[in-house]
């Protein structure tokens, strides 16, 4: 729990004359749950882009140690250099493949895993014949840890919200993540699927051995499952620390909460 597995340094991130975000540092160490929190526009998902290589920042830099030893700048990295690291994302407006099957979604999240050429693959030789068997194991595999095995066979767009957000999660974990961001999980979710939500995170979180950085505007899941929390408004850090510090905060009160 002391080693750092993500160190955000001084980061800043300029769209023409907009300043998204600035100055931001922030530190998350392995098996932490860490919260982003903010109002509309402050800055939350940009700083999620810059994490996972979607936007290269005007200045600062992202640091990732996966294992404690190996320490990689992931500052300018392509997003699928950045997840075969081991850092992985899930998005605010959920993105499946809706005609594909729950089964076929999970698959396809292991394609950073395969091993095989594309030789291998057309002829189908033993080595990855082997390869997609066990990946197929693995995906069915997930599907039973997060409840879905049984719509394995429906479309995925067939499914109720909530579990179509679990899905979703299903695949990032399929990249074989050590870090797992996500951005609003609860969003759109109604008071039974958030609380469902919430056990999950934290099942997951033990089943697969994994430090999770999330953005959430549900105070109930930001303030039960995270144990450090930081506030952004108008790009800039405002206040960081645990759920009761922050609640007690004035200015987090005042930006966030809107009262003052």
């Amino acid at each position: 729990m002391n080693s750092p597995m993500l160190k955000i340094e001084n980061l800043v991130m300029r769209f023409g004359g907009v300043v998204a975000c600035n100055d931001f540092t922030a530190e998350i160490k392995e098996g932490q749950i860490v919260g982003l929190i903010g109002p509309n526009g402050a800055g939350k998902t940009t700083i999620f882009n810059v994490v996972t290589g979607v936007y290269k920042p005007t200045a600062g830099q992202i640091l990732f140690s996966p294992n404690g030893i190996e320490q990689h700048q992931l500052t300018g990295l392509s997003p699928d250099k950045i997840a075969k690291l081991g850092v992985c994302r899930t998005f605010q407006n959920i993105r499946l493949f809706g005609e594909l099957t729950v089964l076929e979604n999970v698959f396809i999240g292991n394609h950073l895993r395969v091993k095989s050429d594309v030789f291998s693959t057309v002829l189908r030789l033993p080595h990855y014949v082997a390869e997609e068997k066990r990946l197929y194991e693995k995906s069915l595999y997930l599907l039973e840890k997060i409840g879905l095995q049984d719509t394995k066979d429906e479309k995925a767009s067939s499914l109720p919200y909530g579990m179509q957000r679990r899905l979703e999660i299903a695949r990032a974990l399929a990249t074989d993540p050590r870090l797992l961001l996500l951005d609003e999980p609860a969003a759109g979710m109604n008071p039974q699927e958030t609380r469902e939500l919430i056990e999950f995170i934290r099942e997951i979180k033990d089943e697969f051995d994994l430090t999770i950085f999330l953005i959430e505007h549900h105070m109930e899941v930001i303030m039960e499952i995270s144990e450090k929390i930081y506030v952004l408004d108008h790009g800039v850090l405002i206040a960081q620390g645990n759920p009761s510090e922050i609640q007690r905060n004035e200015k987090v009160v005042e930006a966030y909460l809107g009262v003052g």
